[in-house]
């Protein structure tokens, strides 16, 4: 192209890539990345590698979050803003960069809510699928909403099979509201409803997350509503151990508890399943982040 045309796209849209201002090693060996944009937002985003094979990266789709629920720390600053396309891609290709392999799993689990900025997000997961691009496999890329009904009614008409999260926490409406402030609107019968037509559309299973916390959803009637809930439903319950965030009144609940709420489950019928906690000593596991370190 002739150098001033090659100007004028410089100056008309410019190319900006993402600063890695922090970077913390766990001992499990997952990292954990302060990424800072070029209008100064930062954002975290946390790489799991596995084992046997999987090489997973967490990625945020806002900076913050508008949520507000009361046991995760990201939401306490409120929401900055939305980001773009390229801006979700680019934590992936910064982690792949970082450890010179290819990623094979992404979860859109990190800040904010990804159906509170849709249509970039919808973008972002075809390019991270695209076989001539990052070609991750739609099945190994997952997105994680506190329960968005009109978003999961979208996302169950998009063709691409991707998997699907719900941060549900209570099945009782009152635990909820309380814990889950602003999704008072969506409320869990409407809820259900939408997840029924999302496995009727797509034949696919979705999964729940539920972070027990002690003294606030943890309780024998919490549990029989989670079962009566989950009945007949595509679903499977994947219980988190609540990670620690500073000055928090919320506290995790004994491992006896964990494996008492699966069991029960299990014996009722619903597939579960306890969430291996990674990061949690540099503040990168569920619920934990929250930008603590400055640019």
């Amino acid at each position: 192209m002739p150098k001033a045309m090659r100007e004028q796209f410089a100056e008309t849209y410019p190319l900006y890539t993402p600063v890695v201002a922090d970077k913390q090693v766990s001992v499990d060996g997952s990292r954990k990345y302060l990424l800072h944009f070029y209008d100064d937002i930062v954002v975290e985003t946390v790489a799991l590698p596995a084992n046997d094979g999987r090489f997973t990266v967490c990625c945020s789709s806002q900076a913050g979050c508008a949520m507000g629920c009361s046991f995760c720390a990201t939401g306490r600053n409120g929401l900055s803003r939305s980001l773009a396309v390229g801006e979700i891609i680019d934590q992936i290709l910064m982690v792949q960069r970082d450890f010179g392999e290819r990623v094979t799993n992404v979860v859109v689990m990190g800040q904010g809510e990804p159906f509170a900025n849709y249509d970039n997000v919808l973008a972002a997961l075809r390019i991270m699928n695209d076989p001539k691009l990052l070609n991750i496999g739609a099945r190994h890329i997952t997105v994680s909403t506190c329960g968005i009904i009109e978003g999961i009614g979208k996302f169950a008409e998009e063709p691409e099979q991707f998997t699907l999260a719900i941060s549900l926490h209570a099945a009782r409406q009152d635990v909820r509201d309380e814990i889950m402030p602003s999704m008072k609107s969506q409320r869990l019968g409407a809820l259900r409803q939408a997840l029924e037509h999302y496995s009727s559309a797509t034949g696919r299973r979705f999964s729940f997350e539920y972070a027990l916390m002690k003294g606030v959803n943890d309780s024998e009637e919490d549990l029989q509503a989670l079962i009566t809930y989950c009945r007949r439903l595509l679903c499977h319950v994947n219980l988190i151990p609540l990670n620690e965030i500073d000055d928090s009144p919320i506290h995790p609940v004994s491992n006896n508890t964990m494996h008492y709420w699966r069991d029960e489950l299990e014996n009722a019928g619903i597939p579960a399943s306890i969430r291996t906690s990674r990061g949690a000593d540099i503040a990168g596991a569920c619920g934990q982040l929250a930008n603590k370190h400055t640019v």
